[in-house]
């Protein structure tokens, strides 16, 4: 890996702690890896817990928005890793749950937006890489039934963001972008499909599924359950991250799918099966407003101009690993439980 020194905004929630452990556990060699996170209800200090017994992980419970604070911070990582020359910024932290934005979204409009500003700044005067996470939701949505029905989305889809929480997303990559042309940032940009895994927090639908059953208590389904999302593990996502923090060129764009598209009802019969229950063993509730039809990623300049393949494809199988770790690591969800719950009950959901 050319960037031996790596800053990981975010790195305590789902997918920038997965990234660091996928890291670790394929070897990647790195000299020093700096976790930059506020810790807010979604990442918790536990999540890396077992990460800071290595010495060459340090963690900043620093909040992306607080520019002051953050800019000392990013002046003390810049010394402890000799320099900037291969140090680069991996930018996952963010607002993400698209109920929460609906809910409330002048958090999302902090976090995302004015975060993300105060990175690419410090970015470009430090003549840092920067490489920015994003969200295939940025594009809007797609017809359940389109014509072609293989249409996909590509880097060159029109931005039609539906929620605050994608209208955020758009307006950070919008940022990154604009930078980058006329600042002459070192970025590159990744929009990706819905993430599943271990450490994920429970408000999202895989987990909260799977939590549910874990209590006996039937899982939850929005609206009729046809929505369509683009699943893909988070190990595949950050090998993806791998190859184009090393390979891809400065100002593009790369989407990050595995052609993984299923919809609701279909995921949550797998989950059921996975965990022997009835395939009809769940409610019904209330959709969710402006509810996003049906994402699909088409990832082939990905793949092609970067050598990159994902090896997570038999999502049953993804899923049997999946389960089996919240079933065995009850400290992370348990505590949070019925508080989510109560929340979405709530919302009639």
């Amino acid at each position: 890996m050319f960037f031996k020194n790596l800053i990981i905004t975010g790195g305590a929630g789902f997918i920038g702690n997965n990234f660091i452990r996928y890291i670790l556990k394929k070897n990647i060699e790195f000299n020093k890896l700096f976790i930059i996170d506020k810790l807010s209800y979604a990442s918790h200090k536990n999540n890396i817990k077992d990460l800071l017994d290595d010495k060459r992980i340090f963690f900043y419970k620093v909040d992306i928005c607080a520019k002051s604070t953050l800019n000392k911070t990013m002046q003390e990582i810049i010394k402890i890793a000799g320099g900037t020359e291969k140090l680069a910024i991996i930018h996952f932290a963010a607002e993400t749950h698209n109920d929460n934005s609906i809910d409330n979204p002048p958090p999302f409009v902090q976090t995302n937006i004015l975060g993300t500003y105060n990175l690419i700044e410090i970015a470009r005067h430090n003549h840092m890489r920067f490489h920015h996470i994003s969200t295939d939701e940025v594009f809007g949505d797609l017809p359940l039934n389109a014509l072609p029905k293989n249409q996909k989305f590509t880097d060159s889809s029109p931005y039609l963001p539906s929620s605050p929480y994608s209208a955020t997303k758009a307006s950070s990559d919008l940022l990154v972008r604009a930078w980058t042309r006329t600042f002459g940032l070192k970025a590159t940009i990744s929009n990706c499909g819905n993430n599943y895994g271990p450490y994920q927090h429970i408000e999202k639908f895989i987990p909260r599924q799977i939590t549910s059953i874990l209590e006996n208590k039937k899982p939850k389904i929005y609206g009729n359950g046809l929505n369509v999302r683009d699943w893909i593990h988070v190990d595949d996502h950050s090998s993806a991250i791998l190859s184009i923090l090393n390979k891809g060129k400065i100002g593009r764009t790369y989407l990050i799918g595995v052609n993984g598209q299923k919809n609701n009802l279909e995921v949550i019969k797998i989950i059921l099966q996975v965990m022997n229950k009835p395939s009809n063993w769940f409610d019904f509730v209330k959709d969710r407003d402006g509810h996003d039809l049906r994402y699909a990623i088409d990832p082939s300049k990905t793949m092609n101009e970067l050598g990159w393949k994902p090896s997570h494809l038999n999502l049953k199988e993804e899923i049997k690993s999946v389960v089996e770790w919240y079933a065995n690591n009850p400290w992370f969800w348990k505590h949070q439980k019925e508080k989510v719950e109560q929340m979405y009950k709530n919302r009639g959901q």
